[in-house]
């Protein structure tokens, strides 16, 4: 056996070489010569054969346990390897046609690894198998638990840089196994791989010796066995035994989990690998040592096209491989193929990796045992306010109670299930926890459907693993903090946008976030809390897959979460308010909001308007209507519409292509009257969307979070980013005035009066502390 897996790792490190250095000879059939390399060399080198080791050796587990497994690679510039072995089991050629197993293939591969219009250099969602681009460091392991949620055979084997072990996330992501059942989950098999070196140094894990990381990881709850090319006894050896043990191990727990018979904690095993960087490959250049150094990190004798030396040592490594060993030109040796798994088993081709087969769309209640209907007549449309939260947390409690056969369903939040209001879904559910429970605990289980850790990153990766493996989640946060993952959601983004062009990736369904706890309603947490930036980054994907929605109040909500749980292949974000907020539309007003974006509110408008007032978010939807309601008091001849926006992306917010309105602008916005928009976010993120449509700044003043914040009231917070009824007013007169509707002596009357309730504000706040009654307690009146 040893004999097969040093051919299956000396064929994938030569693969791997050869992806990075070659573009002709690619056998070496000849001599080498300079015009066989490529002329820029790009790819990462150091961390492949470590990949190809591990690889090689689960193919040997898989077929000796008959594994269901997955892989997943943290440093994903080792993708030189990731593609060698998928060529060797097969599965390239299953995808792509061109790349045939043969010489012809092995051709096409290499030259086309890291090469304008070919292959990129790191892991992507053109390679099959793939859920993880790991260019950026840190998600491996948090994607590897997603995917093992509700998959109870599946194993996924997930290998860890020791420079990715550094980050925040990973070192969060340990924890993850307490979250795992192992009576209803697969199992996630960590594979630290310590080669020593990042891209200019040693790393702080490869300096550890053994008692230390034995000792780190035993506290984060992991069984570790240690596998060393250094010492010890052959490292094929201790591989095999490693693995052997993790495997026995992870089914020995989870059959006693299964048998009901597990009283302790479960430890579950987990491997470190120490090898070599670049192992088997250039030992030094002139005074630089090579393998096991950082220099081996990306493309070592890089300069071999024009170095003499360079070039001979290059060909001397190659040729170490003695590739013409293993394969003769048409088929690989026998003890190369006897690793490969059969076709069901190959982690390459493993159909939970690619969508399509394993999703199932959710089953969804009726909306309307869900809608609040007012009971007032429309022209006066507060009646009462409901919290969308709660609405919410009531249908998602139903969603996963009527999915309860599927198990395909999961609530993501960073503690804050109750704070945000979705405490119905305890009624069906509680939070999974599976270590140690005290008596006084509450909604806590080893099954539960809410995954709640305070780590944004985890839960981000969580999310992202379980979707890519088919099947449904949501993920809710404090406004203000989701930003921590907004790199995470960009990576994600990347990723989503090639895997929708890719035929042989299936349905999955979309990655939704609701967005609560919103700036506008942190005034009692203060400034660190007030920050609706997250927003920002979404909108700005090219592509037509990325929506964020704005819901006025709880119907709008509710059909706005429809949407998005029946959605597939998008990122929807909805930014919605916890606390309880008036009810402004029918739920099938509600309905059509969302179809449309974006929509005229005939209570709230004249004919032939003066003037545009637009809103986009909750509160700002209240204030822009309580705005409204002064100017019919005050200036009952100024006639108004108002329009509300539910999406920017019906706009075309960040892709002109995508917008809804094409050439209708003018049926909402007028051709001509002023606009005051009334805006959740930033003022710049909607001047961008109206920049497309070619608005004149001029005609067009926009209201929204100036980046003023402090702890002080709710309606203070307003006050202070002028997004309040009271400045709203303001310009609106101030318009009036410009446009001819009335004069300089009553725009200043008016205005002069709103100031004042400005000014009798704040001293009110300073003496009580909150705001008055009149305020807190507004409701709309028409005229």
């Amino acid at each position: 056996m040893n004999q097969s897996l040093s051919k299956f790792i000396r064929a994938a490190d030569y693969l791997s070489a050869a992806q990075i250095y070659l573009r002709d000879n690619f056998l070496l059939t000849e001599p080498l010569k300079p015009e066989h390399i490529k002329p820029r060399l790009l790819g990462h080198w150091g961390t492949c054969p470590g990949v190809n080791f591990t690889y090689a050796h689960l193919n040997r587990a898989i077929i000796e346990h008959d594994l269901d497994m997955m892989f997943v690679l943290g440093p994903g510039h080792g993708f030189p390897a990731v593609q060698s072995n998928l060529f060797l089991e097969g599965t390239l050629s299953k995808y792509y046609q061109n790349i045939s197993r043969d010489k012809n293939g092995i051709a096409d591969m290499s030259k086309l690894f890291s090469w304008p219009y070919g292959f990129p250099s790191h892991s992507n969602p053109e390679a099959p198998g793939v859920i993880l681009e790991g260019g950026e460091l840190g998600y491996a392991l948090a994607t590897s638990y997603g995917a093992v949620l509700d998959n109870p055979s599946l194993i996924v084997s997930c290998l860890i840089g020791d420079g990715e072990a550094e980050t925040g996330p990973t070192a969060t992501a340990w924890h993850l196994s307490k979250l795992v059942d192992p009576g209803k989950n697969g199992a996630v098999l960590p594979i630290l791989h310590l080669n020593g070196y990042k891209i200019s140094g040693p790393t702080l894990y490869g300096r550890m010796n053994n008692d230390e990381l034995r000792s780190l990881f035993i506290g984060y709850g992991y069984d570790p066995i240690f596998v060393d090319a250094y010492e010890g006894d052959d490292v094929h050896d201790q591989m095999r035994a490693a693995l052997d043990k993790a495997v026995t191990d992870i089914r020995f727990t989870q059959h006693c989990a299964r048998e009901m018979t597990l009283k302790e904690n479960p430890r579950w095993p987990m491997i470190i690998l120490r090898t070599p960087k670049g192992w088997h490959s250039i030992k030094q250049i002139r005074e630089k040592r090579i393998e096991d150094n950082h220099y081996s990190h990306q493309v070592i004798a890089e300069g071999a096209v024009h170095n003499e030396e360079e070039f001979r040592l290059l060909e001397e490594w190659l040729r170490s491989y003695r590739f013409e060993e293993l394969f003769d030109g048409e088929k690989f040796d026998q003890d190369i193929e006897s690793l490969v798994p059969r076709l069901d088993r190959r982690m390459g081709d493993n159909p939970r990796a690619h969508g399509g087969s394993t999703y199932r769309a959710l089953k969804l209640p009726d909306l309307q045992n869900y809608s609040t209907s007012a009971t007032c007549n429309l022209d006066d449309p507060i009646c009462g306010e409901v919290s969308s939260m709660e609405k919410i947390g009531e249908y998602l409690r139903d969603i996963m109670r009527m999915n309860e056969d599927e198990r395909n369903i999961r609530l993501f939040s960073p503690d804050e299930t109750y704070s945000n209001k979705l405490q119905a879904v305890f009624e069906y559910t509680k939070r999974t926890f599976v270590w140690p429970h005290r008596e006084w605990d509450k909604d806590l289980a080893w099954d539960g459907r809410v995954m709640e850790m305070l780590s944004e990153h985890s839960l981000q990766g969580l999310i992202q693993g379980y979707i890519l493996t088919g099947r449904h989640g949501l993920f809710v946060s404090y406004e203000a903090f989701v930003q921590i993952v907004a790199s995470m959601a960009d990576q994600y983004a990347k990723f989503l946008k090639i895997a929708r062009e890719v035929p042989w990736r299936g349905t999955i369904s979309s990655l939704n976030y609701i967005l609560t706890s919103t700036g506008w309603r942190q005034e009692h947490n203060g400034f660190s809390h007030q920050n609706p930036g997250f927003i920002d980054g979404v909108l700005q994907r090219q592509g037509c897959f990325t929506n964020v929605y704005f819901p006025a109040d709880a119907n709008i909500a509710l059909a706005t979460f429809h949407k998005m749980m029946s959605s597939t292949r998008e990122i929807n974000v909805m930014v919605c308010e916890k606390r309880p907020l008036p009810i402004w539309r029918t739920l099938e007003e509600a309905e059509k909001d969302v179809r449309d974006g974006l929509s005229i509110w005939n209570f709230a408008s004249d004919e032939d308007p003066h003037i545009v007032i637009a809103s986009a978010g909750d509160y700002p939807t209240q204030e822009a209507l309580a705005a409204v309601s002064i100017i019919r008091t005050k200036l009952p001849e100024l006639r108004i519409r108002f329009v509300n926006i539910t999406s920017l992306s019906a706009l075309g917010m960040g892709n002109s292509e995508c917008r809804v309105l094409a050439h209708d602008f003018a049926e909402y916005f007028t051709k001509d009257k002023p606009i005051i928009i009334n805006f959740h976010g930033y003022p710049q993120t909607m001047k961008q969307v109206l920049f497309d449509y070619g608005c004149d700044s001029k005609r067009v003043s926009i209201h929204g979070y100036e980046e003023v914040g402090s702890t002080t009231t709710a309606f203070d917070m307003m006050v202070r980013n002028r997004v309040d009824r009271y400045h709203l007013a303001m310009e609106a007169f101030s318009f009036a005035e410009k446009t001819g509707v009335i004069d300089a002596k009553i725009a200043k009357r008016l205005t002069k009066s709103l100031q004042e309730k400005l000014d009798e504000h704040r001293a009110y706040i300073v003496e009580n502390g909150d705001d008055p009654i009149d305020i807190t307690n507004w409701v709309w009146h028409s005229r």
